[in-house]
């Protein structure tokens, strides 16, 4: 009886050994639950590194954006400005310049004053003998006085003219020169100013000549008149003796 009783627990020890053995070798095992790692000087580092290539990228951005305006300034200083009125100023001057090309008598050319004057205000009265030769050089010094007043008021009024049209001018000039983004539009608004400027003093110039030789005119026919004046009166007296009694 004893002997079955410890065969039996041989049987079950053997049982339970080989049922233990084959959970050790035949059954996986539970894996442990992973526990997470901070680490912070690792995650300051990358915060830097990044912090970092955030400012190159926007000094890159930065440069980038510099040299395009520098472009963009560039190329507002040579944007150009255009001067629709260049031809009109050519013009008015050409128009002037017409009406003093008609001076009649004695004219604007330097080479041709003497011979012109001469003509026109004798110094030898002897060639005007005759009454109607006197008449006819009084006629022609008080036509040639005449025309040069025409001419000098005909001046007056083409410059009175254009100053309604420069008024228009350098309001336009004035207006793109305060507009000007580049220092070649502003050069050339400014030599535009100073076209205008000369334009206007060279009407002023031909002006003042016109209205000096009409004076002259006037001048010399009234002290033409006074010569021939007392030229005649020194003739008519002749020695002072106008009356010899006979014996």
């Amino acid at each position: 009886m004893k002997t079955k009783i410890l065969s039996a627990l041989g049987s079950a020890a053997l049982v339970s050994g080989g049922a233990t053995a084959l959970t050790c070798v035949g059954l996986p095992a539970t894996p442990a639950l992973a526990i997470p790692v901070f680490d912070a000087s690792n995650y300051a580092q990358n915060i830097l590194t990044a912090a970092r290539t955030l400012t190159s990228i926007n000094n890159q951005i930065q440069s980038l954006q510099n040299e395009a305006q520098m472009l963009i300034n560039q190329g507002k200083n040579l944007a150009r400005v255009d001067f629709p009125q260049l031809q009109e100023l050519q013009a008015k001057l050409q128009e002037i310049d017409r009406l003093m090309g008609q001076a009649q008598g004695i004219d604007f050319k330097v080479g041709s004053l003497d011979r012109q004057f001469e003509s026109l205000f004798p110094q030898d009265f002897t060639a005007l003998g005759t009454r109607s030769q006197r008449l006819t050089s009084a006629r022609a010094q008080l036509e040639a006085a005449m025309g040069s007043f025409r001419q000098t008021m005909s001046i007056q009024s083409q410059i009175a003219e254009n100053v309604e049209g420069d008024a228009r001018t350098l309001a336009a000039i004035v207006s793109r020169s305060q507009g000007a983004e580049g220092s070649l539009a502003v050069s050339q608004a400014t030599n535009q100013l100073l076209a205008l400027t000369t334009k206007q003093q060279f009407q002023i110039q031909n002006l003042m000549a016109s209205q000096f030789r009409a004076e002259a005119l006037e001048q010399a026919r009234r002290g033409q008149i006074e010569r021939q004046a007392r030229d005649a009166t020194a003739r008519f007296l002749g020695d002072g003796k106008a009356y010899s009694p006979r014996n």
